[in-house]
């Protein structure tokens, strides 16, 4: 088989939530150059805006949807406005950890309803789609706290470990129809999503010599195992949680 058999995406469409920053974005932008078109979902106009530029800029195709995914109404809107799709990558997440004692009903639902509802009812709108076509992808980024608890996990580590539960069971309920689900894991990733540990150089160097590479990771280290997940590649490869960390979890 051709290299561009196996991993281009020509001809698909892929939904990037959280794609107009970090992780997200590199894995938009990684997509596009692979072929396919994509969608970045994400809050904010002009961050949407520079990230689809970007994308066209370099050749690919693109455009952007503003949503709002702290809600069920607003995933059941953005499934709506996105219509089909052949990869959904849920990288839309929500970071705050207080510590455990201090972790009140608020904070856990707005946790649990980015980083875990939205995924939940994405999959259930769009799966269904993509089994009938007979090719589908769902990747989600999950963390190291989903395994290990670390940092004040708290609400935050519960809702990243049930992502990675949901990834197992999309794999059950949709793999034998040609749509496969797995989770890429990170190590530590300096972006503005954690900004409370990226902003202290001693606790982002400790981390950094806790892998084996020598360094934290990058939002362009999931460039290319996110090409590989959503393409035809990997079509023997689900309900896995596949670790990008530098060695970060081994170590």
């Amino acid at each position: 088989m051709h290299l561009g058999d196996m991993f281009g995406l020509a001809g698909r469409a892929a939904l990037v939530t959280g794609g107009s920053s970090g992780i997200g974005q590199a894995i938009a932008g990684a997509l596009a150059a692979a072929g396919a078109h994509v969608v970045v979902a994400a809050r904010t106009p002009t961050a949407i805006d520079a990230t689809v530029a970007a994308i066209l800029a370099d050749g690919g195709s693109a455009d952007g949807i503003v949503a709002d995914l702290s809600t069920r109404d607003g995933a059941h809107a953005l499934a709506d406005a996105v219509g089909d799709v052949d990869v959904l990558v849920s990288s839309a997440g929500i970071n705050l950890r207080p510590p455990m004692p201090e972790l009140d009903d608020a904070t856990w639902d707005a946790t649990m309803a980015v980083n875990l509802d939205a995924p939940f009812v994405l999959g259930q709108r769009l799966a269904p789609g993509m089994a009938r076509r007979g090719y589908g992808r769902l990747i989600h980024i999950s963390s190291q706290q989903a395994h290990r608890a670390f940092a004040s996990s708290g609400a935050y580590g519960v809702s990243k470990a049930g992502l990675e539960g949901l990834a197992r069971s999309q794999a059950e309920a949709w793999s034998a129809h040609g749509v496969t689900a797995n989770v890429l894991v990170p190590g530590f990733v300096p972006t503005p999503l954690n900004e409370r540990l990226s902003s202290d150089p001693a606790t982002v160097q400790a981390l950094a010599a806790r892998t084996l590479v020598g360094r934290n990771g990058r939002p362009e280290d999931f460039a290319g195992p996110a090409v590989f997940l959503a393409s035809p590649a990997s079509a023997y490869v689900t309900g896995q949680s596949v670790a990008v960390d530098g060695g970060f979890s081994v170590h």
